[in-house]
């Protein structure tokens, strides 16, 4: 990942009261993270309870300060709603820091729809951007292919899916070093005509965007990583993403059920502990922390739910490196061409 040499460490404000772990193992994560990798910290959230959390992991790291808030936006809350009501909410206080420019980057386990909805309350689309994007990331293949849409927008025209995977492009060149990244289109057939107008519109435009387009993938081809970007609708995306979600843990379930089924597959299975292990580090995305959302004006990473102090810490130092690499501004450089060529009436496609 690059770096900027003498530009000073970014901070990163981190919602210290979302996810269904929190506050603990994000302020856990936190420490690690400030501790290993010299990160600078904004802990947003309830003050007295981040102290003594952090008190329990030793002397607290000089990298790290509080930021108070008082409220809180639960997983179960109302979306928009709570974005508009809860103006004191650590991930509202947090984002507010980012439009300041107190922060660099904002990172949340938190209520997702929430963290959309006021990221765009506080911070505002990309000009040009018409509809920001939600990163899923798909460590399956021994590589990581990014999925998007997977939640933000379930009705989608072409244009966005085109917007959606030049940022993509963006963010995998500078964050994961990817040169020249894949991009595929997800579809019910690999032919170019196959699937609903929305498809046919978007193949199109990416066919003649610039970018590396692979042309369509199927739902059968996202665990064996064929492109570095898969680009779809919101809805399909969700649908794929939480389906292989629920897969995985019903295979994985089903393994250890039958492990556990007899004395002698116990033994087996003790021998093969360390292929597991290593099986299960290949798609454990706790590797890489958290997914952007894309055409925000400004650095929002949004991890899984179910985040841990070490999901934590690789959320943190992926924020970091979208800093140090100018992500955001290599985004920006997408839009402009955009709203020349609505301004002229020209099809953006082809400027």
């Amino acid at each position: 990942m690059s770096g900027n040499d003498g530009i000073a460490e970014p901070i990163i404000a981190l919602d210290a009261m979302g996810g269904d772990n929190a506050p603990k193992e994000i302020v856990q994560g936190a420490v690690q993270a400030a501790r290993e990798l010299g990160l600078r910290i904004a802990l947003v959230g309830r003050a007295e309870t981040i102290e003594a959390l952090i008190r329990r992991s030793g002397p607290p790291p000089h990298a790290i300060s509080i930021v108070p808030a008082a409220d809180i936006i639960e997983m179960d809350d109302h979306p928009a709603q709570a974005a508009r009501n809860k103006k004191d909410s650590s991930i509202a206080v947090a984002l507010r820091l980012l439009k300041r420019g107190e922060a660099q980057a904002f990172v949340s386990a938190g209520n997702t729809g929430a963290v959309m909805a006021a990221s765009i309350m506080y911070l505002g689309r990309i000009r040009g951007i018409e509809r920001p994007s939600l990163v899923g990331l798909l460590p399956l293949s021994g590589k990581l292919t990014v999925l998007l849409d997977v939640g933000a927008n379930a009705d989608a025209k072409p244009e966005y899916l085109l917007q959606w995977a030049q940022m993509a492009a963006a963010y995998k060149q500078r964050v994961w070093q990817t040169p020249n990244p894949t991009v595929a289109l997800l579809n019910i057939g690999e032919e170019a005509e196959k699937g609903s107008q929305l498809s046919q519109e978007a193949y199109t435009l990416l066919a003649e965007s610039g970018l590396n387009f692979i042309g369509n993938v199927e739902g059968r081809d996202l665990p064996f990583g064929k492109a570095d970007i898969i680009v779809t609708d919101g809805f399909s995306g969700n649908v794929a993403v939480k389906t292989m979600e629920g897969t995985a843990d019903y295979v994985m379930r089903e393994i250890r059920s039958a492990i556990r089924s007899r004395p002698w597959y116990l033994a087996a299975g003790a021998a093969l502990l360390p292929a597991f292990a290593h099986v299960r580090k290949k798609v454990d995305y706790r590797e890489y922390g958290a997914g952007p959302l894309l055409g925000v004006n400004g650095l929002v990473f949004i991890g899984h739910g179910r985040s841990d102090a070490r999901a934590i810490v690789s959320a943190l130092r992926v924020a970091r490196d979208a800093v140090r690499s100018q992500m955001l501004e290599a985004i920006r450089e997408v839009a402009p061409a955009r709203v020349r060529a609505a301004g002229s009436g020209l099809d953006p496609a082809s400027q």
